[in-house]
């Protein structure tokens, strides 16, 4: 097994731990609840993905838009755990594991609409049900 092909498996694993682990993460959020463990599981799983999506870039600079994304991917991952609102902590997880789908649909898809349609159906998903998600907020901004 050559170097390209170990990462790429251990790319593989942790998406699928990213797409398994996501869904709890997400919910915990929507439930206020504050630095879960699957949220901070959730996060390793994005983390490992970062980086070695980091190596398959230096592999292969071609894929460099990728790499933008994973960042995008990282931050709200991270900023989920870090948040201190229950709303923007349920609005950053979400995005995490939309950003997960998105990259698991343009693989298996392929297509443009492997691209459009998780975001769009995600982000709406989100929206509609960030009005339900309990703990204490922060104050409006005046």
């Amino acid at each position: 097994m050559t170097l390209q092909a170990a990462v790429l498996a251990v790319h593989v694993a942790a998406g699928v731990a990213g797409l398994l682990l996501g869904p709890w993460a997400v919910a915990a959020a929507h439930r206020g609840l504050r630095s879960t463990r699957a949220g901070r599981a959730f996060t390793a799983a994005v983390t490992v993905l970062v980086a070695t999506t980091l190596m398959l870039v230096a592999a292969d600079p071609g894929l460099w838009p990728f790499a933008l994304l994973a960042a995008g991917t990282q931050a709200a991952a991270v900023g989920a755990v870090r948040a201190g609102d229950p709303v923007t902590r349920f609005r950053l997880a979400g995005a995490a594991l939309i950003s997960l789908v998105t990259a698991l649909a343009v693989v298996t898809w392929g297509s443009v609409l492997a691209w459009v349609l998780p975001v769009a159906v995600g982000t709406a998903a989100v929206e509609r049900a960030a009005g339900g998600v309990t703990g204490p907020r922060s104050p409006a901004p005046s």
